[in-house]
């Protein structure tokens, strides 16, 4: 990026209004998507995966992120290990994206070969003098948190991934994560920038006009209203969400679960999250059209199905754990326009298709929504690239959020001198 395409980079960053929206010109213009890429996907941590990948020794996952390529494999030791997808002869991919399951990792090229744990094994023609140990594959800095496979592909990771570990550990520790299976997956090309996925992601000022299968269970209100002008009928409804959350949560805070709301997104933060115990409507067992389970078999050893929803931020992904199933997305930017959610709905491993739980039930919430929001986002971005687009106010009530990531994305490029 030149030194001219910065400075034009950091004004429409610095000039945005206060409690309004992105210049269109940061959705679109492709020298910004690239600095995005190098700072945002590239020095900070990202969710690339889970557990569920790579259940066995030799299980390999490759993720392509921009320029880079890595490999997610499971090694003899049962332990994830991430490298670079570069061989380190002549620089070959040595594994198309996509899962697979291996002995060893063969360049297919010239059959250069490395074991599970990144070291070369076997490289012909190279002489007597050749150096095998100099030539390992790349590692790439990983954590493992719950069944989340976090990655940062550059050389000094932010240190504060080990907030986000430190708080979410006693978290998801009941639900024994690591001990479930991916019972479906799905990838959606959103027509998008990256930000605006993010940011329809931050607020449910949306959700009762778009997405009527998950309001079935979520409830809006967690993410903010505002109470002027509502009816006395609405303001009684209010009352009694409130009650309701308190009831719930002294209820799991008696049963061991933690469930209070942590929030790293300010601009001081590196490794942006929030987590937060949240209430289930209606029968609040679980994301589902009818609220209740859609896996009888729950995760670890719990017994009771009505722990609400454990929520997850970070600014590559959401997360949505129930006591029967987990619903993982994370992003990867594409083009500026183009923006891949790939989304995993996780069961306990011993759980049975057609035994315990339905495929469609499992899906048909986060199915649909994702959909939905995809339409939204689509729409969204093609109004930023209006040449009469003007960015308008955010609702202070339900769209904090979004206000607070907008904050946080000029405070990071600061960091990184744009």
């Amino acid at each position: 990026m030149s030194s001219a395409a910065v400075e034009s980079h950091r004004l429409l960053v610095e000039n945005r209004t206060p409690g309004h929206g992105m210049n269109g010109a940061l959705f679109g213009r492709e020298d910004i998507f690239e600095t995005d890429m190098n700072i945002f996907f590239n020095q900070h941590w990202i969710l690339v995966g889970v557990t569920a990948d790579i259940p066995e020794a030799g299980d390999v996952s490759t993720i392509d992120i921009g320029k880079s390529s890595i490999i997610l494999v499971r090694d003899d030791d049962e332990q994830i290990q991430a490298f670079r997808n570069v061989c380190r002869h002549r620089g070959a991919r040595l594994k198309p994206a996509g899962k697979s399951t291996v002995g060893m990792l063969v360049c297919p090229y010239h059959q250069w070969t490395y074991d599970l744990d990144g070291s070369l094994k076997h490289a012909a023609h190279m002489g007597k003098d050749f150096n095998a140990a100099c030539r390992s594959l790349i590692p790439v800095h990983s954590k493992v948190v719950g069944t989340h496979v976090f990655v940062c592909l550059g050389e000094q990771p932010p240190q504060d991934i080990d907030h986000l570990e430190q708080t979410l550990t006693p978290r998801l520790a009941p639900y024994d994560l690591t001990h479930t299976k991916i019972a479906h997956e799905s990838e959606i090309i959103e027509n998008g920038n990256w930000k605006l996925v993010i940011e329809n992601n931050r607020e449910c000022y949306h959700c009762s006009a778009t997405h009527p299968e998950l309001t079935a269970s979520f409830l809006p209100e967690d993410f903010g209203f505002c109470a002027d002008g509502l009816s006395e009928e609405s303001l009684l409804a209010l009352d009694e969400y409130e009650q309701r959350n308190a009831a719930a949560k002294k209820s799991w805070e008696d049963d061991g679960f933690v469930c209070d709301a942590v929030e790293h997104l300010d601009v001081d933060a590196v490794t942006q999250f929030r987590t937060q115990r949240l209430v289930i409507a209606g029968n609040g067992e679980s994301q589902t059209l009818d609220t209740r389970v859609a896996c009888t078999k729950l995760f670890g050893d719990l017994t009771r199905r009505d722990l609400g929803d454990v929520h997850l931020w970070t600014h590559n992904s959401w997360t949505h754990v129930m006591s029967d199933h987990a619903v993982i997305s994370y992003i990867i930017p594409l083009a500026p326009n183009k923006t891949l959610v790939r989304t995993k709905w996780l069961v306990n491993a011993d759980a049975r298709e057609g035994v315990d739980y339905e495929v469609d039930k499992l899906i048909e919430v986060w199915k649909a929504t994702n959909l939905q929001d995809a339409d939204l986002v689509a729409i969204t971005h093609s109004g930023t690239q209006d040449p009469g687009y003007s960015p308008g106010p955010f609702s202070a009530f339900t769209e904090s959020y979004v206000d607070q990531f907008s904050r946080w994305y000029a405070a990071r490029l600061a960091a990184h001198g744009v």
